[in-house]
């Protein structure tokens, strides 16, 4: 299976103190958005995109997009990484 691509990377915040994940796929992203608890209506539709990207019917891109808008609904976005 070949991963979805998209740039730049999102950096989000993990569970672990400090670290960063830098996310650049949408396979990540989507993993990433099964660890956060929130779930408000920006990880539902970055949820519902990263699904249609799967089945090319969405871009890598728009993942990147809506995947940016739920980091930062969930408190985990860096901004300027």
């Amino acid at each position: 299976m070949s991963l979805h691509w998209f740039s730049p990377p999102v950096s989000v915040k993990t569970d672990q103190p400090g670290a960063i994940y830098n996310c650049n796929n949408v396979e990540g992203a989507a993993a990433e958005l099964l660890k956060w608890s929130k779930r408000g209506p920006h990880w539902n539709r970055a949820v519902r995109v990263c699904m249609a990207c799967l089945a090319d019917q969405a871009t890598a891109q728009e993942v990147r997009r809506v995947f940016r808008l739920a980091a930062k609904e969930e408190g985990v976005l860096r901004e300027g990484h």
